[in-house]
């Protein structure tokens, strides 16, 4: 990836990081779509971001192409830190307003749990599954969280774990539907001990169907990932519920998806649509509340 022009800061995401940012009928739409307006532009910056990682990450890029891309990235969140970035997705952030206040050296969190899964090798136990997870995708969206509002009043621990909550569950949910994927270019996204104790082989890995003690696992994945949204819903704090609606429609959909076992179609569902509306609406109700 070579750096794109310097330029001014950006007023809008340009094209094609929005629509890669929040496809249209995903669930990260719905969540920008119902998102309090100081949260719409964060959060988009923040999927765009997690975007651009994502696709690193995706084993059919080459390792060595991977690792220049992830590297400039880094140099690019420390260019970032010092107001000076180059990327439009980057720059796009730094124009927000409330970007002077905000710490975006945590992003790197980001990069480096980036850099351990595209390295390829295995968590070692079930135990650093939900930190990993957390810090590839919780880490944008408290970024988004501190560039839409102040989290003063104590609010920000109860929502750091509400936020670590939902990061971990959202990898869980992605491991699920990408594991084959990974395992067939090599990569085991799973723990090793967890495997090992669920008695499931490489080549379970790679099955075009997933074979009984692997289908149990992926059901056991699912439902962590039910509680961990649940507990991402419960867990933040009803004074943040408007500004920040966004993160419990995130939890309400990917609890739904979870339990009803979903399948990542990129189609749109009108159920999802009406359950985003509730969602947003009762987060408006209950910070009314406080």
């Amino acid at each position: 990836m070579g750096p794109p022009p310097m330029g001014p800061p950006l007023s809008r995401l340009e094209e094609p990081y929005r629509s890669r940012a929040a496809p249209g009928g995903s669930v990260r739409y719905l969540s920008w779509l119902f998102a309090a307006p100081e949260s719409r532009e964060p959060l988009l910056g923040s999927y765009a971001l997690s975007a651009e990682w994502r696709a690193l990450m995706n084993p059919a890029v080459g390792v060595e192409s991977g690792r220049m891309k992830l590297a400039w990235w880094v140099e690019e969140v420390a260019r970032l830190v010092r107001g000076t970035p180059l990327h439009p997705i980057t720059r796009f952030l730094a124009a927000l307003p409330r970007a002077a206040q905000t710490d975006f050296t945590a992003l790197n969190a980001s990069l480096e749990a980036a850099g351990r899964q595209m390295a390829g090798a295995p968590l070692e136990h079930g135990t650093e599954l939900e930190t990993h997870g957390a810090a590839l995708w919780a880490t944008p969206l408290m970024t988004a969280a501190h560039l839409a509002r102040d989290l003063g009043g104590g609010s920000e621990p109860a929502v750091r774990r509400a936020v670590s909550a939902l990061g971990a569950a959202l990898y869980l949910q992605e491991s699920v539907a990408d594991y084959r994927r990974d395992a067939l270019h090599g990569r085991v996204i799973f723990p090793v001990d967890e495997l090992l104790a669920a008695g499931i082989e490489d080549e379970d890995l790679t099955a075009p169907s997933p074979p009984p003690a692997l289908q149990a696992y992926l059901d056991g994945l699912r439902s962590r990932a039910e509680r961990l949204f649940n507990a991402a819903a419960d867990g933040l704090p009803g004074v943040e519920h408007p500004a920040l609606r966004h993160l419990l429609v995130l939890a309400a959909l990917g609890a739904r998806h979870s339990r009803s076992g979903v399948k990542r179609t990129g189609a749109f569902r009108p159920a999802d649509l009406y359950q985003a509306w509730v969602t947003a609406r009762r987060a408006l109700s209950r910070g009314s509340e406080h």
